[in-house]
C-alpha cells in the first residue's frame, strides 16, 4: 500500500477523492487540496478516446484563457520588417538572424514562445531538431507564424496557450493558480472544456472524453463531470 506524506494525508481529510465534482463544486475542493507553501498551479487533464497516429484525431490547437493561467511567458519575435510592431506589442526579445545565431551558437533559451513572420521560417526550418523536441518551433496552426505580430504577441501575453494530445490520448493543460478568484477559475475551466469538446473528431466512435481530472501542484486528482463527458 502506497504511503503518503503527512501533508497529503491531511488533504485527504479535507476532500473526497472518490467524488465526481461539478465544475462549480470542484473549485473550493481544489483550494483545500493545495499542499504547497507557494501559489499552486491548477491543471486539468483529459483522457481522450483518440488515436493521435491518425492525422484527423491529433487533437491540437490554441485558446486564450479569459483570465490567463498565472504564468507570464517570455516571447521571442523573429522578424525583419515587424520589429517595432513586436516591441510595441510587448515582446521580450526581438530580432532576426542575429537571435537565431544566438540560439544556435550559445544554446540560448531564455524565452518560452517563438513568434515569427513567414520569411523567417527558411532559417528556422534548419533548426527543427533543436527547437522541435522543446516544443518551440513556430507553426501557422498555433498562430506563431504570422504577419500580424502584434495580435500574436498580445494574445500570448493575455493567456493564450497551445495544447496537444500525447501519444496515449492524454491532454494536460495548466489553467490557473489557487490564488485566483473562484469565478475566474471556473471561467478558465469552462473555456478549456468547451475547446476540447468542440475538437471532437467526426471519426471517433463511442465515448470521446473518457475521463477528466483537475488537480493542484502535488495535490490529488479530483474527477469532474460536465456536458459532453462520455
Amino acid at each position: 500500500m502506497k504511503k503518503h506524506s503527512k501533508k497529503y494525508a491531511a488533504v485527504l481529510e479535507k476532500v473526497d477523492v472518490t467524488k465526481v465534482y461539478t465544475i462549480e463544486e470542484v473549485v473550493p475542493a481544489l483550494k483545500a487540496s493545495a499542499v504547497t507553501s507557494f501559489d499552486s498551479t491548477i491543471d486539468i487533464s483529459f483522457k481522450l478516446n483518440v488515436n493521435p497516429s491518425h492525422a484527423d484525431q491529433l487533437i491540437r490547437g490554441t485558446l486564450v484563457l479569459p483570465h490567463g493561467n498565472g504564468k507570464t511567458k517570455k516571447v521571442l519575435v523573429l522578424t525583419n520588417a515587424k520589429q517595432e510592431e513586436a516591441r510595441n506589442a510587448g515582446a521580450d526579445f526581438v530580432g532576426a538572424k542575429d537571435l537565431i545565431e544566438k540560439i544556435q551558437h550559445e544554446n540560448w533559451f531564455g524565452f518560452d514562445v517563438i513568434v515569427c513572420t513567414p520569411d523567417m521560417m527558411g532559417e528556422l526550418g534548419k533548426m527543427g531538431r533543436l527547437l522541435g523536441p522543446k516544443g518551440l518551433m513556430p507553426n501557422p496552426k498555433t498562430g506563431t507564424v504570422t504577419m500580424d505580430i502584434a495580435k500574436a504577441v498580445e494574445e500570448i501575453k493575455k493567456g493564450k496557450i497551445a495544447y496537444r494530445v500525447d501519444n496515449d490520448g492524454n491532454l494536460n493543460l495548466s489553467i490557473a493558480r489557487c490564488s485566483f478568484e473562484d469565478q475566474k477559475i471556473i471561467d478558465n475551466v469552462k473555456t478549456v472544456i468547451d475547446a476540447v469538446v468542440k475538437a471532437r473528431p467526426s471519426t471517433v466512435k463511442g465515448a470521446y472524453i473518457q475521463n477528466a481530472v483537475v488537480h493542484t501542484t502535488m495535490g490529488p486528482g479530483l474527477k469532474i463531470t460536465f456536458p459532453g463527458l462520455n
